[in-house]
């Protein structure tokens, strides 16, 4: 353990600590005792992080082009666009910090020190090296310690190991920063603070960058393509007209125009309000993103990786069976409730049965340390909780369950007149009873290689090697076990360990964190939409194997038998393949690294769900980490991308769904709003050949980019989730976002709304002198046919904003023609009923073909994985 300098110059008395001024020396010279926090964002920072958006900048460069040709009107929208991009993505992230904050405490804010020889309250970042701590019941260990002192002292270090258990600690053992006192008073030096402690070191490997997000990767890559095609266009188009003998200036102005109609120019819009709607509908189902395009990598993830406790089980030991010489039962309810049923072979336990089980559990009571506090009346969300050992508790739940007097009337009427705690030598834990006038009641429990011995028992060697099969069966199983006994003596034996000899063996009590009852849907849930769930823990491989039999992970074996893998099999490099591995036990935060790195490798895309501070690496470097936060610790929810407010794993299958919503609805705009400026361009190249010099003006073609791609196609991204979302794999992660049959769609559109709106326009010519009108109706009916017909729930009421758009769409166009302003900057003509009846014939042939071309050229898209991403 590193030791400040000079600090060992100065020994610590641990009955006097450290004296005020040598304390204010080490603080100064030292540092606080804190994590290093990050350096908070800076708001300009957060602005010029969306601004490098490569859709954004090639938006500014529209902007840059339409203020070149003194395209005001234009101007302003396209950067108004990229304000409200801009804006809407920094609100999101301040509001997602911001509400983390709120969510976070200190993992010990204060702590009671020794100092010049009297104990003393102080804030837990003024902790220093040599410190004397004393500790009692509750507290939260403030630096990593050496234990000088320790009595009956049990931790919970889950939040640094994963163990779901407390552990009992002597004299001489370490202590680690961030855990809890569960029972027992101990006095401790610390031998070291901030960074350099367990918690500091862990925190130190959440350094590395993250990278992009599969969206962010895809829609890079389309804006460079988008960039080039843009400039390409721009001087094909500039061409073509010079050569047809068409003005330069007027050729310049309808070359930059098609430019801006070839980028949609709305796409960052959409994307951006589609993730924030995205963000919205996850905080109403519990999930705080806290990154906005972690929503969109959400429907990405082909690996789930969970930790044990308190994601896939109750985070509540629970006694399950209770063994007795003459009957086995088993306990019903979950959590410290004290409500439930004892069953024998599936059955109510008759009471020649019931009467063993109770007189184990009353003895089990009569022994213990813990109480239960009852839920909060005044809040409906509140549930029984434990004081002091969880395991403890337990048993007093398990007695209300049998029917046994309420602990309260036992303690009173056999009060306690003596104990020997609990310690790791002894492994057991012995109390003194007056049960009656010159009759003293002797009750112990303890781990069954402690209690199953003819040193402690009276009972025949065949009954105790019987309780010892049961107990190695039920351990094996995956249970804590302890055996309970119980005697009558005629004195109080002294010193009290000597009551332990002679007693009655009552039985055997197998404990378990149990699974929650959701947890198996969960799971299954996942494997229906191509998600592989992967465990990892560092809890005991058996209690491993034992939750992953309980959700059904070993029942998904891809053809290979499901094996359980430590972290010491990792660590020696015994497994050449970590991706074909479904549960890890005893990993440390390095181990969990590795293990997501694999995935990725594979070409995965990872969730991990944690809410320890060993979990905060591994939440750091996958793609979305998933904290807890109602359990979770700060270290945890400040590496995570998304934080669930209420503990749920099933919270995270409903986030994925939103996620693939979000990216559905982005994949369908592109699909929209490029085969409608596709169908502009063409419109412009293909119209001169058939006797159109100009089909279409600048100032037109802009108006039906507004309409379409503005109000249309942000309402899109509101869209509700496809039927069958979640019972279709993962994208590839390599799938560009054109890919998997969109482009194909995307081209037969253009032709499509090319060939009506042509024919529209070429009709009204014959007939007329307004073609050109004709032809701006009827392009834009066409499009906002195509945007009706691409959704994939017709008739849905969840988003109303898209058909009002369209409608409002529909009325704007008209004003183009009918108000006397527009129709002098649009330069376009009132239509009759002939025209309006050409153009609006459009609509129809738009819908239908988008209705055709919605489920077809899917080839290995959205619904069909290949390589590792796909792994069930």
């Amino acid at each position: 353990m590193t030791t400040p300098a000079g600090a060992e110059a100065v020994p610590t008395s641990p009955a006097a600590g450290l004296t005020g001024t040598e304390a204010a020396r080490r603080l100064a010279a030292d540092g606080p005792n804190e994590v290093a926090a990050r350096r908070p964002v800076r708001l300009y920072g957060r602005v010029l992080a969306q601004l490098r958006d490569p859709l954004i900048m090639v938006l500014l460069g529209a902007v840059a082009l339409t203020l070149a040709i003194r395209d005001h009107p234009d101007a302003i929208v396209i950067g108004l666009v990229v304000v409200v991009n801009t804006t809407v993505g920094v609100v999101q992230e301040v509001r997602a910090d911001n509400a983390v904050a709120a969510l976070s405490a200190l993992s010990a804010p204060h702590a009671r020190v020794r100092r010049d020889g009297t104990v003393r309250d102080v804030a837990a970042a003024e902790i220093v090296v040599g410190d004397v701590l004393v500790l009692g019941e509750g507290d939260v260990v403030a630096a990593d310690a050496l234990l000088v002192e320790a009595s009956a002292l049990l931790l919970d270090e889950s939040m640094l190991t994963g163990e779901s258990v407390p552990v009992d600690r002597d004299a001489d053992d370490t202590l680690s920063a961030g855990t809890v006192v569960v029972r027992g008073r101990a006095v401790a030096t610390v031998t070291a603070t901030g960074p350099r402690s367990a918690l500091g070191r862990i925190a130190a490997l959440l350094d590395d960058r993250r990278g992009a997000t599969p969206l962010q990767r895809r829609l890079a890559a389309l804006g460079r393509v988008l960039a080039t095609a843009t400039l390409a266009l721009c001087v094909l188009v500039f061409a073509l007209g010079l050569v047809r003998g068409l003005p330069p200036g007027t050729m310049a102005v309808t070359a930059m125009s098609l430019a801006v109609a070839a980028v949609p120019e709305s796409l960052p819009a959409v994307v951006t309000l589609a993730l924030a709607l995205g963000a919205r509908r996850m905080a109403a189902r519990h999930a705080l993103v806290r990154r906005l395009p972690a929503v969109e990598t959400l429907g990405s993830v082909s690996v789930l990786a969970t930790d044990k406790t308190g994601t896939l089980t109750e985070g509540r030991m629970v006694v399950q069976r209770v063994w007795t010489p003459t009957a086995c039962a088993e306990l019903t309810g979950v959590g410290y409730e004290p409500a439930g049923k004892v069953l024998v072979a599936g059955r109510p336990a008759a009471p020649d049965e019931l009467a063993p089980v109770r007189e184990l559990l009353t003895t089990a009571v009569l022994c213990n340390d813990a109480t239960l506090r009852p839920p909060d009346t005044t809040d409906p969300t509140s549930r029984w909780t434990a004081v002091g050992d969880p395991m403890e508790a337990a048993l007093l739940a398990a007695a209300a369950k049998a029917g046994c007097p309420p602990e309260p009337e036992l303690r009173a009427r056999f009060p306690r007149i003596g104990e020997a705690p609990f310690d790791s030598l002894r492994k057991r834990m012995t109390t003194l009873h007056e049960a009656a006038p010159g009759r003293v009641l002797v009750c112990l429990k303890g781990a069954p290689e402690a209690v199953l011995t003819p040193k402690v028992l009276s009972a025949d060697p065949q009954t105790v090697a019987r309780a010892g099969k049961a107990a190695a069966d039920l351990a094996g199983e995956g249970y804590r076990v302890l055996a309970v006994a119980s005697g009558v003596r005629g004195d109080v034996p002294e010193p009290v360990a000597a009551a332990e000899a002679g007693l009655k063996l009552l039985g055997l009590v197998a404990l378990s964190d149990p699974p929650k009852p959701r947890a198996a849907r969960t799971l299954a849930s996942c494997r229906a939409a191509g998600i592989t769930p992967v465990l990892i823990t560092g809890d005991h491989p058996a209690t491993a194997r034992a939750v992953a039999d309980g959700v059904g992970l070993t029942g998904e074996t891809d053809g290979r038998a499901v094996h359980v893998v430590t972290g010491a099999d990792v660590a020696a490099g015994r497994v050449p393949d970590l991706t074909s591995v479904r549960v890890f036990a005893r990993t440390d935060p390095q181990q969990k690294l590795d293990i997501v790195e694999a995935w990725r490798t594979a070409g995965a895309v990872t969730a991990m769900t944690g809410d320890g501070v060993n979990d905060g690496p591994a939440l750091h470097r996958a793609d979305i980490g998933v904290a807890m936060g109602a359990r979770g610790t700060e270290v945890a929810r400040q590496a995570a991308d998304l934080v669930l407010t209420d503990d749920e794993l099933a919270t995270v299958v409903s986030a994925v769904e939103e996620g693939r919503r979000v990216y559905d609805n982005i994949r369908r705009f592109l699909v929209y709003g490029m085969a409608g400026g596709a169908a502009e361009i063409l419109v412009m190249l293909a119209g001169p050949l058939l006797g159109l010099p100009l089909p279409l003006r600048a100032g037109q073609i802009l108006w039906i980019n507004l309409l379409t791609h503005g109000l249309t196609g942000v309402a899109m991204g509101a869209e509700p989730a496809a039927p069958g979302t979640m019972r279709r794999p993962p994208r590839p992660p390599d799938q560009h976002i054109l890919g998997g049959g969109a482009w194909q769609r995307l081209l037969v559109l253009a032709v499509v709304v090319t060939g009506v709106s042509l024919g529209a326009g070429l009709t009204a010519r014959v007939l007329g002198p307004n073609g050109q009108s004709v032809l701006f109706l009827a392009l834009l009916a066409a499009q906002l046919g195509v945007v009706l017909g691409l959704r994939s729930r017709l008739l849905t009421r969840s988003n109303p904003f898209l058909p009002l758009s369209v409608l409002a769409s529909a009325l704007l166009a008209l004003a183009a023609l009918y108000v006397p302003f527009l129709r002098t900057v649009l330069d376009t003509e009132p239509l009759g009923a002939a025209g309006l009846g050409l153009a609006a014939a459009c609509a129809p042939a738009g819908f239908l073909a988008a209705r055709t071309v919605r489920t077809a050229f899917r080839g290995a898209g959205p619904t069909g994985t290949t390589g590792r991403a796909g792994l069930r």
